[in-house]
């Protein structure tokens, strides 16, 4: 088992790609907290991993609520070592201009400021514990940006780059920093993506942009955070890793 009694918090794991991540992480020996704001979701989710889940409530664009997910995480386990912040927004692909301030600002609350918070309440933790690990999900929009999601693709750059200046920062403190830069993938949040329906003929079209020619998968990121997450990766750290067919090649 490769995450042996690791301490896990995953934001976002009531679905999609952070429900994925939460069922490999237990597959290989961690104790993972489903953080959600959707609470049946995620509660749901625990429950199909038995006793080594809990499913936590949590809106991660609010400090107190971050900080209470962690206080439960570490009530329950004992500690945390690993903590994936997975959870994001985006608008619908639509030109930048119609784009309202309310969205913008909820775009950066669940895909930034998200990260400031679960940062200032873990990095005293692992501090004292002499060693951490967080993993950032950002995308390939950060890097390869596409018109109709301006806003999204910026702060999933923000994503890209604050996960290196963590890693610089806290190299020090042992505390290993990393990011996955996804392709679009089969979640919730794909027609928002697409701008259009979610049909064969308008996925066709997106995965002719893909060199390996397909959407990614919840496996696919789960694949990555796990290495990320291992010992395996000890000397891993400041890397933004694309997981995304060959798409922003």
């Amino acid at each position: 088992m490769r995450l042996k009694d690791k301490r896990t918090i995953v934001t976002g794991a009531a679905s999609g790609f952070g429900r994925g991540i939460a069922q490999t992480f237990v597959r290989e020996g961690a104790k993972v907290a489903i953080v959600d704001l959707d609470q049946a979701g995620a509660q749901k989710v625990a429950e199909e991993l038995g006793e080594a889940a809990i499913a936590v409530k949590c809106d991660v664009s609010k400090a107190d609520e971050v900080q209470a997910a962690v206080d439960e995480t570490v009530s329950a386990f004992g500690g945390l070592d690993i903590v994936v912040n997975n959870a994001g927004w985006t608008n619908r692909n639509a030109p930048l201009m119609e784009t309202d301030e309310d969205t913008f600002r909820k775009i950066y609350d669940i895909n930034v400021l998200s990260i400031f918070h679960m940062t200032k309440t873990c990095v005293p933790l692992w501090r004292d514990a002499g060693a951490g690990v967080m993993i950032n999900v950002g995308s390939t929009a950060g890097i390869r940006p596409r018109p109709g999601l301006t806003w999204y693709n910026s702060s999933k750059g923000a994503v890209n780059l604050m996960t290196k200046s963590l890693a610089v920062e806290l190299a020090p403190d042992k505390i290993r920093v990393n990011c996955i830069a996804p392709v679009m993938g089969a979640t919730g949040l794909l027609e928002q993506f697409m701008g259009m329906e979610d049909t064969p003929e308008n996925r066709k079209k997106f995965i002719a942009t893909v060199p390996l020619g397909r959407l990614s998968e919840a496996q696919d990121i789960a694949n990555a955070a796990l290495y990320l997450a291992s010992d395996e990766a000890e000397f891993i750290t400041g890397v933004v890793l694309e997981v995304d067919g060959g798409r922003t090649v």
